[in-house]
């Protein structure tokens, strides 16, 4: 008796690259992805940084969706969306009510931009980046227009801050936070990331929120909470992402900050697996390329029948940050140290030490990254 079709809902990174592993271990099984977009293949993180080298989404796209399937011997369905999922009879409904049969369920489902409650007619202008085609309608919103504001001065606001700059782009950045990358950053690696961003022009406006957005003519208009006006013409938010869960949930698949999954990346039903920006491994979300590597690994052996749990080593994160060179590898939340700051003109070395001296996460800015290399040998592994 053949068996079913392993089945992937998300033709995102993690998606594709659980494919790709799966194969290699197994050239028979059908696979299917279920892709509610055009189903291509491209690196997401590329999207932050694209801009600068004049990249548009055609040349971004590695492989289109024919393509990807040709390679990897599955079908894939562009542009259909899972309304449902029956673990009772192992089959997931699309639309018209069509149901496809899995022998295993692989959840790929990434993650959505987070909005802000903001007032004003200017609300529904507001950009955000998430994949290829929001990328497509960034590219064309700025057409003709110089003037950018950004919500939101974390790793992927930093980053387009960067990137918009160097393509000649005016640009402002707002955050309640009172120094950029503050959920990373120690205050001094802050500081520092500041002052290199605001050398290459970009303006911040920290410590405050944006209230309202208003339409005036063709730009915008923000109204902050201190009572500061900013127009522009083109506003981005970049404020983080929140794991899509809502399919999980009324499958009655456990959930909380995203997807709860074991070692095996297995929910609360055997056949049912969730990884990616959707996931959260024994209470961890790790929304980063890395974890999302060793991830696929790992799942792709379950799945062909090698029971594997997912083991992360220390995963270090490239800030796409040129004007100031930036690699964290932030220290666990429950962690118990402190800070050990060296600044000079050029650079900012942040080690997070325990009492006994253990290095537990570090935070490199301009030389101090030279480092990264001999520092990443010690830190302890995030999931042995």
């Amino acid at each position: 008796m053949s068996r079913q079709p392993v089945v992937i809902i998300g033709s995102g990174l993690a998606g594709y690259t659980v494919a790709r592993e799966f194969r290699k271990l197994d050239a028979e099984t059908s696979i299917q992805i279920i892709s509610a977009d055009h189903g291509g293949f491209y690196s997401k993180p590329m999207l932050s940084n694209a801009l600068a080298t004049g990249k548009t989404p055609l040349s971004i796209l590695n492989a289109n969706a024919e393509k990807m399937a040709e390679q990897l011997k599955m079908t894939i369905r562009s542009h259909s969306r899972v309304t449902a999922i029956d673990p009772s009879s192992k089959s997931v409904t699309l639309p018209e009510g069509e149901k496809l049969p899995y022998s295993q369920l692989i959840l790929a489902l990434g993650a959505d931009p987070i909005r802000l409650p903001l007032q004003g007619d200017g609300v529904d202008a507001i950009l955000s980046v998430n994949d290829l085609d929001d990328y497509h309608q960034l590219c064309t919103a700025l057409r003709g227009k110089k003037d950018v504001t950004i919500l939101g001065a974390g790793l992927i606001g930093c980053e387009f801050a960067n990137d918009l700059a160097v393509a000649g782009y005016r640009v402002r950045v707002i955050d309640i936070s009172a120094r950029p990358l503050g959920r990373l950053l120690p205050q001094a690696g802050g500081t520092f990331m500041q002052h290199r961003l605001e050398a290459i022009g970009i303006t911040f406006h920290l410590g405050t929120a944006t209230q309202c957005v208003e339409r005036i003519h063709e730009s915008l208009r923000l109204t902050l909470d201190n009572g500061e006006i900013i127009q522009t013409d083109v506003l981005l938010s970049a404020i983080g992402l929140r794991p899509r869960i809502a399919l999980a949930e009324a499958a009655g698949i456990k959930v909380n900050r995203g997807i709860v999954v074991s070692r095996s990346l297995q929910t609360r039903y055997a056949d049912i697996y969730a990884l990616g920006d959707c996931a959260e491994v024994e209470g961890r979300v790790l929304p980063f390329v890395m974890p999302i590597m060793h991830a696929a690994r790992g799942l792709a052996a379950t799945l062909a029948r090698t029971p594997t749990l997912v083991r992360y080593p220390a995963m270090p994160v490239v800030v796409k940050t040129p004007a100031c060179a930036t690699v964290v590898s932030p220290p666990d939340p429950d962690a118990r140290g402190e800070w050990r700051i060296e600044e000079s003109e050029n650079g900012v070395k942040a080690l997070f030490q325990s009492a006994d001296g253990k290095l537990l996460g570090y935070a490199l800015l301009g030389t101090a990254t030279r480092e990264k290399n001999l520092l990443a040998t010690q830190l302890p592994a995030v999931m042995e």
